[in-house]
């Protein structure tokens, strides 16, 4: 699933059609339509009513942990690559503090190239920066083709 395309600040965010657009309208129309159903028969066949409403409530939950729970794994690794990452390109008295960063700020670090890697480091335990200011600080990309 590489994609030889260049990254940058504007251009990193990853959108999986067939997931973002096309099943998220089909699983919102079904909850439109469990509503209506619901509203509809609340007279006659009110409990098989019920039930449709039930499953399209829990088919939201269950599209939304589809999604969440492979992005906290994916943040779980990507904090676990870059700390052996800056453990092997930092030195000594940044190596120390690698555990003052955060998740965010790990997450965030991770497009920064290896050159530049140091410098960005204490910029953002010196400043407290965010994901996203970190991200448009970085100059040289380091793309990651392999997201979820």
């Amino acid at each position: 699933m590489s994609n030889a395309k260049p990254q940058s600040f504007s251009s990193h965010a990853s959108v999986d059609p067939l997931y973002h657009y096309v099943t998220t309208v089909a699983i919102l129309a079904n909850l439109v339509f469990a509503a209506i159903v619901l509203f509809l028969s609340i007279h006659s066949n009110l409990v098989l009513s019920l039930w449709i409403a039930s499953l399209s409530v829990a088919l939201i939950a269950l599209f939304i942990r589809a999604r969440t729970y492979p992005l906290k794994i994916q943040d779980r690794i990507i904090r676990l690559e870059e700390r052996i990452r800056m453990d092997a390109l930092l030195p000594a008295e940044l190596k120390a503090r690698i555990r003052e960063l955060t998740e965010d700020q790990l997450i965030g670090l991770r497009f920064a190239s290896d050159d530049e890697l140091p410098d960005l480091v204490q910029a953002t335990l010196d400043h407290q920066l965010n994901r996203k200011q970190i991200k448009e600080r970085i100059q040289t990309w380091r793309p990651d083709h392999f997201r979820i």
